[in-house]
């Protein structure tokens, strides 16, 4: 046990050691620094520390909290708090459906849900009303400490539609990738990090943290602001970086490092990109929810657009029947199911089921064996959007595929058939209704019929032609 106010949890914040510990390391050494800005809020590391340990009090004996986070003090305060604990947090996100919600809910079985008192109508149209906020939490007296072992984190694969799928991970899972982000990124004491999405995604909730566990300032507004003020890296995704050189300002010449992840970004983009942070080095990493991090390339690195990069210290690779199969210590525990936790790594291997080649120790992705899209970093399922098309009276078939996208990566399109189908806005009305928000297509066709090959399997590339769709800049 240990009192909520001390700054140091266990001896030692090197290699190895857990995500807490690191930053009540920082807290010891710079207690007056700024840890965190958010909107009309800037808190240093002891009062940061603090609030997390009054939180923490008052997760005391609690296995499990959901949080719905947003790009607030309070969120980041909440989740840090519980994960110093050794309490779980199941990770909400803003697309879950009313009937995803109550799926994760049943699954996880948190003793609370948590969240900023804004997002509380929001949670009960979802059909949750026992929402609490971060400061109806708080208490004086100890709380357990969290050990290695300890569940950190359940996630919730982002934006998929049917049944959601809970990824566990453990402490020790989070401090093996804090350690390599500490060897591969630039995060230095003293530095300002803009995290400018909203940290119910994993990336920017993890940047969020190691710029914490790095001695930094962790800036979570838009940015429109953060830019502009002092910022020396930037975590972004390549929906926020096209945001970045579309909105015609700068050069931030202060920006030393670029940390992406999700969709890998064009030639054209990065370059874009580089005009506007002169100074910027740009690393891509590839990885996944179940993963962590696999691969990473800095600054066009290679010439080929499909490479993910080279391999992380520590991560072995194997290609079986084409997928790539991963080794390392920053795998997820399984997936949190009716059972406990199922589906892990078999002999230390697991894969997501993406396609690849390995040149040496450099990795080069070839698409996913699934018809799973991913749009701004969230998976998009098109045969669960057909199901919901087809469900209308009217529709006879549908089909939904990914087009490439310069800002989104992919974005999902859809046709339907039927000649008595409803209007466009009652389909989009419908849509609304049963699919996450990055689930709904960016356009609909009404066909007479659907292409198909020989076979009768549908004829994507012929589907993907009748969408006459410009390429855009980046």
């Amino acid at each position: 046990m240990t009192e909520h106010g001390a700054v140091t949890e266990r001896a030692g914040a090197g290699a190895g050691a857990l995500l807490t510990d690191r930053i009540a390391h920082r807290v010891a050494r710079t207690p007056e620094a700024l840890a965190v800005i958010g909107a009309g809020e800037r808190v240093d590391y002891r009062d940061f520390w603090s609030r997390t340990g009054r939180t923490a009090a008052g997760l005391d004996g609690m296995r499990r909290i959901a949080v719905l986070p947003t790009s607030d003090v309070e969120s980041l305060v909440v989740v840090t708090a519980a994960m110093r604990a050794g309490v779980s947090v199941v990770l909400l996100h803003r697309h879950l459906t009313a009937a995803q919600l109550r799926r994760v809910l049943d699954l996880a079985r948190p003793s609370v849900v948590v969240a900023a008192a804004r997002q509380h109508q929001r949670l009960r149209r979802l059909g949750c009303d026992t929402a609490v906020t971060a400061a109806d939490l708080e208490a004086d007296g100890p709380h357990r400490t969290a050990g290695p072992g300890d569940e950190l984190l359940v996630g919730v694969t982002s934006g998929s539609t049917g049944e959601p799928k809970l990824f566990v991970r453990d402490q020790r899972s989070w401090a093996a990738t804090l350690d390599r982000s500490d060897r591969t990124f630039g995060i230095a004491e003293g530095d300002r990090v803009a995290v400018p999405g909203v940290l119910d995604h994993t990336h920017f909730l993890y940047g969020a943290l190691h710029t914490l566990t790095r001695g930094a300032t962790a800036d979570l507004r838009g940015v429109e602001h953060s830019l502009n003020e002092h910022t020396t890296h930037l975590y972004c995704v390549p929906a926020i970086a096209w945001d970045v050189v579309r909105a015609g300002t700068g050069p931030w010449p202060r920006v030393r490092e670029v940390l992406s992840s999700a969709a890998r970004w064009p030639r054209s983009g990065r370059e874009a990109l580089r005009r506007v942070l002169p100074r910027a080095s740009l690393v891509h990493f590839y990885g996944a929810s179940e993963l962590s991090f696999v691969s990473y390339d800095r600054d066009l690195g290679v010439d080929d657009d499909r490479s993910a990069g080279e391999l992380f210290d520590g991560v072995e690779v194997e290609i079986r029947d084409g997928l790539v199969h991963v080794r390392s210590d920053m795998l997820f525990s399984g997936y949190l199911t009716e059972d406990g936790v199922t589906g892990g790594p078999v002999g230390g291997w697991t894969t997501v089921g993406d396609r690849g080649r390995l040149d040496g120790r450099r990795l080069i992705l070839l698409g996913r064996a699934s018809d799973t899209l991913i749009r701004g970093g969230l998976n998009v399922e098109p045969a669960a959007v057909a199901s919901a098309l087809t469900d209308l009276p009217g529709i006879t078939d549908a089909a939904c595929i990914g087009l490439p996208d310069a800002r989104m990566g992919q974005v999902p399109v859809a046709a339907v058939v039927g000649d008595s189908a409803p209007s466009l806005a009652e389909i989009r009305a419908h849509l609304r209704r049963v699919l996450p928000a990055p689930s709904i297509p960016v356009r609909i066709l009404h066909l007479a019929c659907l292409p198909r090959t020989a076979r009768g399997k549908l004829d994507q590339r012929a589907l993907a032609a009748l969408f006459a769709t410009p390429e855009d800049m980046l």
